[in-house]
């Protein structure tokens, strides 16, 4: 008994010398790393005090801290960002739909502003800004070396006024000036129309306005062609789209969704993970089980990705066109003192796969590029001449085996036809999703 005793008070005393002998080094490490910490913050302000007081012209104290702010969160990534009290406001503005400036949305890389994307139907849209355009000056001003607010300060100014962009482009030889005059930015979410059967959802942001005008405008276009029997499918035209409200882009994904996944978001720690599913924001599905094609390009970026990867993954949509932007983090708002606002990076999102896009973008179904136009080609002569058929040859056999209204609706049906391709002279990438749509209904079950 009075070993067993001993073993147990041995036992004791050796686990009580090795937790303090692995303990102590661990306090004495967060202790040490607290004064580190604290030590920084020291140079901080001695720093500051130094360029007070001794910088050769006076300096704005407050522009100061917040460029020193906005410094220590840009060193986190492209996307977080210190906005102070004017910006904010502008920023809240833009979820709302309407603001005032060029229309661009943009990141900065390799020291430049870089073009995500131009709103559709805005000053950068109609002054021909595209996707992957680099911006180098601002009248004349170099941005290199500038922050992200910094260079977007000088490309703002007041409606009417005019800016000079000068922009780098992949395949242009030397770098061209750009001018364009600012206006208030009236966002249209989306806009919808009909092609023949096939209903077109071209979406251009995610605001606040978004998912309403998609709804209600799908009604309207599925009415004016007769009804759901009468429509062969849907286009969702992301192209171009920046993105912008997550809760947006939940909502538009679950009207093509009856059920599942739609995005998952995991931050820092594994309780601050999220998950959204359908039929969470929106019963049932809009399009009533019609064939989805999904349009992206390289400015397809965040929220359009989400929208995109979702109905990949659930195998609702066919994905057509070019490789998204690749930006699959989520970007927290936080309101701070004095009215000014913190953009931080605090989750990834995943798709419905688990997979994570982030700098990988979504790969499309069906790769398809938009031919690029040369402004400097002789435009090709077109022959006038229709061809000649059977039918234009003298002497030639009626057709005995259809009624008069039968041919009718051939001709219809051709005459149809040859109008949808010349869409493809217009946008190559949407004429190739209908033809796509056209086809899925010919192979479809008929009643």
């Amino acid at each position: 008994m009075r070993k067993f005793v001993l073993a147990a008070l041995g036992g004791t005393i050796l686990g009580s010398i090795v937790t303090t002998q692995i303990a102590g080094p661990l306090v004495a490490q967060e202790a040490a790393k607290n004064v580190s910490v604290y030590e920084q913050l020291d140079l901080f302000g001695d720093i500051f005090e130094r360029i007070r007081a001794q910088y050769v012209e006076p300096v704005d104290e407050k522009k100061l801290i917040e460029a020193a702010i906005n410094g220590m969160l840009t060193s986190l990534d492209p996307h977080s960002s210190y906005m102070p009290p004017e910006q904010a406001a502008e920023m809240r503005e833009q979820t709302k739909g309407e603001f005032g400036g060029l229309g661009i949305e943009v990141t900065q890389e390799e020291g430049f502003i870089k073009v995500v994307s131009p709103m559709e139907g805005t000053p950068a849209d109609e002054a021909g800004m595209q996707t992957g355009d680099f911006i180098t000056h601002v009248n004349g001003e170099s941005l290199l070396g500038l922050t992200m607010n910094a260079s977007l300060d000088l490309m703002r100014g007041p409606v009417g006024s005019e800016v000079v962009l000068t922009v780098v482009r992949e395949g242009v030889e030397k770098p061209f000036d750009v001018k364009i005059v600012r206006d208030t930015i009236k966002m249209t979410a989306v806009r919808v129309r009909t092609e023949g059967n096939t209903v077109i959802l071209r979406i251009s942001t995610f605001n606040e306005q978004t998912f309403p005008n998609l709804a209600d405008g799908l009604k309207k276009a599925v009415a004016e062609l007769g009804g759901i029997d009468k429509v062969n499918g849907f286009v969702v035209d992301l192209r171009n789209n920046p993105g912008g409200l997550l809760t947006q882009a939940i909502k538009v994904s679950d009207a093509f969704l009856s059920k599942g996944e739609i995005v998952s978001t995991r931050g820092r720690e594994p309780s601050d993970g999220e998950r959204f599913n359908a039929e969470s924001m929106v019963p049932g599905d809009l399009a009533e089980g019609k064939p989805v094609v999904v349009l992206i390009n390289g400015g397809s970026a965040s929220a359009s990705e989400i929208v995109a990867g979702a109905l990949q993954d659930h195998h609702r949509a066919v994905v057509i066109g070019t490789k998204s932007f690749g930006k699959g983090s989520v970007q927290t708002v936080m309101p701070l003192r004095g009215e000014g606002a913190m953009r931080l990076t605090t989750a990834r999102y995943y798709t419905p796969s688990g997979r994570s896009i982030q700098a990988l973008g979504v790969s499309p179904d069906i790769v398809v590029h938009q031919p690029k136009i040369d402004p400097n080609a002789e435009p090709a002569e077109e022959d006038s001449r229709p061809p000649r058929t059977e039918a234009d040859l003298r002497g030639s056999l009626d057709n005995d085996s259809l009624t008069e209204d039968e041919r009718k609706k051939i001709l219809e049906e051709q005459a149809a036809a040859d109008e949808a391709s010349k869409l493809r002279d217009e946008d190559y990438q949407l004429a190739y999703a209908i033809d796509i749509l056209r086809g899925l209904s010919v192979l479809a079950p008929k009643d």
